[in-house]
């Protein structure tokens, strides 16, 4: 197991440059397999999700190219589909999340699909039904074998339907979607997810040939058309990068540009880190943090304590609110932090506390945090990453911290972040991996 052995409390200087965003990446290179045509896509992020993801594409028969670092071309012209049933497919479809994400452009083209229950993070239950109910109102029939765990679709006969979902799931809505582009008829997604990511994904359909309405909105309309076309896309810039990196800043007291990150598609990202009290300005489309000795939490107009929580876009995403609650430890104030999408996501402020911040952690879902302003330092410990968000918002505080740090199970940071000891220690950070077994307890 590697870990990460971060000695903090220096300051940081320079630039920065957000990868391209996985959570677009894992909807966008799915989509290839909606058409034989070649499909050029740029900005990929080279991390382990992604790059699994396009390892299981391969192995399904798409002709995949490297152009360059983070450019490839797809080709999904013969694609194999006794490969489901085969016991690489079950091991590595079982290992990723994203893996989901192949079942509706599949059964849009070829009527079928099959898929082990995915892995991922352990952020809580994350249910699959989203994908499911919406596949079976186009007319998917499915099989769950519990014994091996693994989901056997039909869909011969996809037809648009109405479809109010349950939840404004973003995996969801995009799965649905990509189904939806290739069945006959119209079909309605009502409180459907409205993510930048999604906008992209259906931009990028849409080029493809594909005819979807309402884009940007909870209410997507989608006629059905009978192929699609090959197309070039760009990723958008990784906004939980950007947010991570704000805080990174505010946290070690570093003069820090954040570059290209697409501002107009970062929603209320920066406001939620302007009522921390950091000062971040806007220069042309990079974001430029100030050196800033302390910063102070705001309050409701009447003078009531400020609660900050996650909610469906435009809404603040939850991927950023464990950043939120580590750089809200060392502001002026006091804030109440709700997690309300996912469960068991703020089970890492042990680790902050032992590192000297003040935080009651109420129940899964809620923590108050007593901001201590930067009067003394927290302290370097050894800890572990329980998942992606939290492992970044644990490097960050490691960053800030007094003395050593090391955080092992970096695997889960790296499974959504891209060289990330490489690029932190270009601003000055000293962070270097090393073997390690893991902390003893």
């Amino acid at each position: 197991m590697n870990a990460f052995e971060i000695i903090g409390g220096k300051k940081l200087k320079g630039e920065i440059t957000p990868q391209g965003a996985k959570n677009e990446a894992l909807q966008i290179i799915s989509a290839v397999l909606l058409t034989d045509k070649k499909i050029t896509i740029s900005n990929i992020p080279d991390i382990k999700d992604v790059n699994k993801l396009i390892e299981l594409l391969g192995d399904l028969g798409v002709a995949i190219e490297r152009l360059n670092k983070d450019t490839y071309t797809f080709e999904a012209k013969n694609i194999n589909l006794d490969f489901f049933q085969s016991d690489v497919f079950k091991t590595k479809g079982g290992g990723l999340r994203g893996s989901i994400m192949i079942v509706g452009p599949l059964l849009a083209r070829f009527g079928k699909a099959a898929i082990p229950k995915p892995g991922g993070d352990k952020i809580g239950r994350r249910r699959l039904d989203t994908h499911f109910l919406g596949f079976e109102k186009l007319g998917a029939k499915f099989v769950y074998d519990s014994k091996k765990a693994f989901f056997n679709v039909d869909a011969t006969n996809l037809k648009g339907a109405y479809i109010l979902l349950d939840e404004a799931s973003v995996t969801g809505t995009a799965n649905i979607v990509m189904a939806a582009v290739l069945a006959k008829g119209t079909t309605t997604i009502y409180n459907a997810a409205c993510e930048p990511y999604l906008q992209q994904l259906c931009k990028m359909l849409n080029r493809m040939g594909a005819q979807i309405s309402g884009i940007g909105s909870n209410l997507l309309t989608i006629e059905g058309v009978k192929k699609l076309d090959g197309t070039e896309h760009k990723m958008l810039p990784d906004m939980i990068e950007i947010g991570s990196f704000i805080g990174l800043a505010a946290m070690t007291e570093s003069e820090i540009t954040i570059k290209n990150v697409q501002y107009d598609e970062l929603g209320v990202i920066p406001e939620v880190f302007k009522k921390l009290g950091i000062k971040l300005e806007r220069r042309g489309d990079d974001i430029f943090v100030p050196s800033q000795k302390h910063y102070e939490l705001d309050t409701f107009i009447d003078g009531s304590i400020l609660t900050l929580a996650d909610a469906p876009w435009p809404g603040f995403t939850p991927d950023l609110l464990s950043i939120i609650l580590v750089v809200a430890t060392q502001a002026r104030g006091n804030v109440l932090i709700h997690q309300k999408m996912f469960e068991s996501r703020l089970f890492f402020v042990d680790k902050l506390i032992d590192m000297g911040a003040q935080i009651i952690l109420c129940d899964p879902h809620r923590a108050t945090v007593n901001g201590i302003d930067k009067k003394y330092k927290l302290r370097g410990i050894s800890m572990t990453s329980p998942d992606i968000r939290a492992g970044v918002s644990l490097l960050i505080a490691a960053l800030s911290a007094e003395g050593t740090s090391t955080i092992y199970n970096i695997e889960q940071i790296e499974r959504g972040y891209q060289d990330i000891d490489t690029r932190l220690r270009a601003l000055g950070a000293q962070i270097k991996r090393v073997e390690g077994s893991g902390p003893s307890h």
